[in-house]
């Protein structure tokens, strides 16, 4: 099978006849063998029924509906398991991907060699304050911390080589960091595409202005991981180490200086930094220790990914 189009849904019953119609007829006019996994996300207003009925139409449209609503990121890590096409398509189903683009899209994955392609949406409609520039911020932290140099991580419009998507795991909010979690399990080639944007024609946008706060946290979160997630004694035993011993030579330092009178101990603001720091170090040490054990007890400690074997 050539394509694989992943379509995550919520509340988007009116849409999704129009989208089926539109792409029907871009993979017919380019003769691609074809599925799209519609994943309805707890929807209420009948998606799932158009669904079902898309698939009475037309048998390369699939569904898969959740019982309540989990997110985005959820959807997308379902779909990329049930995904069978050599190269897989995530687009939203609100009308404002394009299925035009996904001829060159699959291009660039089959004779480009790239592993994911992202979508840049260099002209946007959406609200400038609302949208627009919180974007443009969160796009530019990203890559400055990812080394990733992206326009638009969170583009819904992304292609991927089939490898990809079966080699990670997309939870929580991660769906806007795939670039990053798609490199950090060693496939490099990333490239991007400027694609159209268009304006929502039916529903609201499901997201609001709390996505910022949680992709920052979910952005240090996999910065975190992907550095130290096997080995945490490096991150909490260093950190923990040099805490410890600034405090204990500046423990020195006070009982050098009472010592000599020229102090009173629990006078000393240097006498309770220096036991602040002491205790910092040994409960970062211990933390990180803890870390080693759990990780050693962990099932998935040594489980890499292989590319290939002989």
């Amino acid at each position: 099978m050539d394509i694989s189009i992943v379509v995550p849904s919520y509340n988007e019953a009116e849409s999704l006849p129009h989208l089926a119609e539109w792409i029907d007829r871009v993979m017919k006019e380019h003769g691609f063998s074809y599925e799209v996994i519609i994943v309805d996300d707890g929807s209420k207003d009948g998606t799932w029924e158009v669904a079902e009925d898309l698939h009475t139409k037309n048998p390369a449209w699939r569904g898969i509906k959740f019982r309540r609503n989990y997110g985005k990121s959820a959807a997308l890590n379902t779909g990329f398991a049930a995904a069978q096409g050599d190269v897989v398509i995530t687009m939203d189903a609100d009308l404002q991907d394009s299925p035009d683009e996904v001829p060159e899209l699959y291009r660039m994955i089959k004779e480009d060699g790239y592993d994911l392609i992202s979508g840049w949406k260099k002209k946007r409609y959406d609200s400038k304050i609302a949208k627009n520039i919180p974007s443009k911020l969160f796009n530019w932290t990203t890559r400055k911390m990812s080394g990733i140099y992206l326009h638009d991580f969170n583009c819904g419009l992304k292609a991927y080589r089939h490898d990809v998507v079966k080699s990670i795991e997309v939870y929580g909010e991660m769906h806007r960091y795939i670039p990053v979690i798609a490199k950090w399990a060693g496939f490099g080639k990333i490239g991007e595409k400027v694609v159209q944007h268009r304006k929502r024609e039916f529903g609201v946008t499901k997201f609001g202005m709390n996505r910022f706060i949680n992709g920052y946290l979910d952005l240090m979160s996999i910065m975190f991981m992907s550095k130290f997630g096997k080995q945490p004694m490096h991150f909490f035993g260093a950190v923990g180490s040099i805490s410890g011993l600034f405090g204990l030579i500046s423990l020195i330092v006070v009982i050098i200086l009472r010592l000599s009178g020229r102090i009173a101990l629990t006078n000393s603001v240097w006498f309770y930094l220096s036991m602040l720091f002491l205790v910092l170090g040994v409960m970062l040490f211990l933390a990180g220790f803890i870390g080693e054990l759990v990780c050693r007890n962990s099932t998935t400690r040594n489980q890499y990914l292989i590319e290939k074997e002989i």
